[in-house]
């Protein structure tokens, strides 16, 4: 995708990614929006990370299991590595043939996860995932704010959740500061929607932010 004014003007190929902290409903409004875009006529692919391809099932696996212990550092090149997997063999293939890309999670969790929640250096963390994504970056990224709290309420319903839902709040606020120091840094790509709305209201949003900055 081209910019032009700060739109994004129609090319073959349309790649957007959700972000967000746990708990704010970032499945719920993918297949929304696969479900407008498909009805608009699109072919649209739904992916995710970690866990988009096989060896991704197996990072999903190793960083997220509660009796897992990974490194700060060996978590992010698990990712980087499950990453660089996904873009060769899932994402180019699909915008190459002129698909919709839609993926829950990409780059800018790792920047806000592992760089921001465990402290890591982020330009060293930015030098692994630019090398990993090959210079593939996200045409809209869509972030879906949600206080701490409230996202871990919904994420962990009655038990502690998985390795990262179980860290703490101080953990999950540092990641929600990432994120949006990611979308003030990029106010092009990133649209941020308060993810405490209804289901509803938020899709309808994200449609209109599509419509209107896509074309």
């Amino acid at each position: 995708m081209s910019r032009r004014r700060g739109r994004l003007e129609r090319v073959p190929g349309l790649f957007i990614t959700f972000e967000g902290g746990e708990g704010a409903g970032k499945s719920t409004q993918i297949a929304r929006l696969a479900q407008h875009l498909e009805a608009e006529g699109r072919e649209v692919i739904v992916t995710f990370e970690p866990g988009g391809t096989p060896l991704g099932k197996e990072v999903r696996r190793l960083v997220l299991s509660p009796d897992s212990h990974v490194t700060p550092r060996s978590e992010a090149l698990l990712y980087a590595a499950d990453r660089a997997h996904h873009v060769d063999t899932v994402i180019e293939p699909a915008l190459a043939a002129d698909k919709v890309v839609i993926c829950d999670r990409y780059v800018d969790s790792t920047y806000a996860y592992q760089g921001a929640g465990r402290a890591l250096a982020l330009d060293d963390v930015r030098t692994v995932m630019q090398f990993a994504v090959a210079g593939r970056i996200p045409d809209l990224t869509v972030l879906l704010d949600i206080d701490p709290l409230e996202g871990l309420r919904r994420a962990r319903g009655d038990g502690t959740g998985d390795r990262i839902e179980a860290e703490g709040l101080e953990f999950h606020q540092a990641v929600r500061r990432g994120f949006l120091a990611l979308a003030a840094a990029e106010p092009e790509r990133f649209v941020v929607l308060d993810a405490s709305g209804t289901p509803e209201r938020i899709a309808a949003a994200i449609a209109d932010v599509v419509e209107e900055r896509v074309r």
